[in-house]
């Protein structure tokens, strides 16, 4: 059996010999090795460490990036070189124990699951302390990540990740940066595989000793869980996320209308105008966001039938208001009126014409597994 190990490597020249060599010691009779170096256009001495250690071992293969692209974007190409049984994740920074990576191979091997995440808050074995709010953001990410993909992970962003190889070189890597952690999770929920977690023991660095990850990848993280999470989340979860995309342009739509009814616009005009722009907002958040863009149709009939909603909600819109404004109703609470039924009317144009998808389907049973060849392309 062998296993594939998928080092991403950025300046990393103090720490990827002995890291190498910590791997290295992992092989055995029942345990052959593939490690796949990847340096993301390193400034410093890591590319030249490599290619020693590759003239030290042959079952070394170096990759290179001629421009720095981010961990995502180094573990693609890793991933697409790998040709063991299982491929894994090893940071080159020492932080985690490729000894660790033996035991997350147990259930693997024994054909009981098809990924395996190694857990930093389940460990029986030695942990630094350090970072409160770093854990703290961890815990946040990993908990929405869960709400959405129904698994009960402990450590989401967990670098400790081993796969099945036909399992990882189906999924389509779409981050180039640390968002890969919440983006794989998404999609191999969405394959509906059989995921174990596992305790494993960690020693943190600090910032001076060359830790990277930074608030802005926080950000991404959480942004990524949305992206890849939210067009495949059950209905209502679904319309909770539109209530505030819906919310935020309907907030839009009321404010353009006071503004232009306000400076003396016809109110059709101020209706239709709000309307239309509201409505693009909404479209763009929701294709970043919420569904996905092409769910169903090509790009010319998503639009068209976008724009049927569009007019169909519209054309309520404007009679609403201006029924609404004929008895007496203040425009504000007419155009308000109109606004929030809009919202609704809207979500349900949007999830089942505009980006109709169906639904993951139910988990892999333990004892008839499925075959893994129709993952994410």
């Amino acid at each position: 059996m062998t296993l594939s190990v998928v080092i991403p490597c950025y300046n990393e020249e103090k720490t990827l010999a002995p890291c190498v060599e910590c791997v290295m010691a992992i092989a055995g009779d029942d345990l052959a090795l593939e490690v796949i170096i990847v340096d993301d256009a390193s400034r410093d001495q890591s590319l030249r460490k490599a290619e020693k250690l590759k003239k030290k071992y042959p079952q070394i293969v170096v990759l290179r990036h001629e421009k720095n692209q981010g961990k995502g974007a180094a573990l693609r190409t890793g991933f697409q070189k790998a040709s063991g049984d299982f491929v894994a994740v090893q940071d080159a920074d020492l932080e985690y124990d490729p000894q660790d990576l033996k035991r997350l191979l147990v259930p693997l091997r024994k054909g009981e699951a098809d990924v395996v995440l190694g857990s930093r808050f389940q460990s029986s074995g030695y942990h630094r302390v350090l970072y409160f709010w770093h854990y703290l953001g961890n815990c946040f990410l990993t908990f929405l990540s869960n709400m959405f993909t129904d698994l009960n992970l402990s450590d989401m962003e967990t670098c400790y990740k081993v796969f099945r190889r036909d399992v990882i070189q189906a999924v389509k890597i779409e981050e180039n940066r640390f968002g890969f952690e919440p983006e794989i999770v998404a999609k191999v929920a969405q394959m509906r595989l059989r995921i174990f977690e596992m305790g494993i023991s960690y020693r943190g660095r600090t910032y001076a000793e060359g830790k990277k990850i930074g608030v802005k990848d926080g950000f991404r993280a959480l942004y990524c869980i949305f992206r890849y999470n939210a067009h495949k989340a059950p209905v209502p979860v679904q319309f909770i996320i539109y209530v505030f995309i819906g919310g935020l342009a309907a907030l839009m739509n009321l404010m353009i209308f006071l503004g232009l009814h306000t400076w003396g616009v016809e109110t059709n005009v101020s209706i239709i105008t709000a309307y239309g722009l509201a409505a693009l907002v909404n479209y763009f958040l929701c294709v970043a966001i919420l569904f996905r863009h092409r769910a169903r149709w090509n790009t010319f009939n998503e639009i068209l039938i976008f724009l049927f909603v569009v007019g169909l909600v519209g054309s309520a819109d404007l009679l609403l208001t201006k029924a609404l404004l004929a008895m007496g109703i203040s425009a504000v609470k007419s155009k308000l009126a109109a606004s929030v039924s809009g919202v609704m009317l809207n979500f349900m144009g949007r999830r089942f014409l505009v980006f109709p998808e169906a639904s993951v389907g139910p988990w892999q049973s333990q004892e008839n597994p499925l075959p893994h060849n129709e993952g994410e392309k």
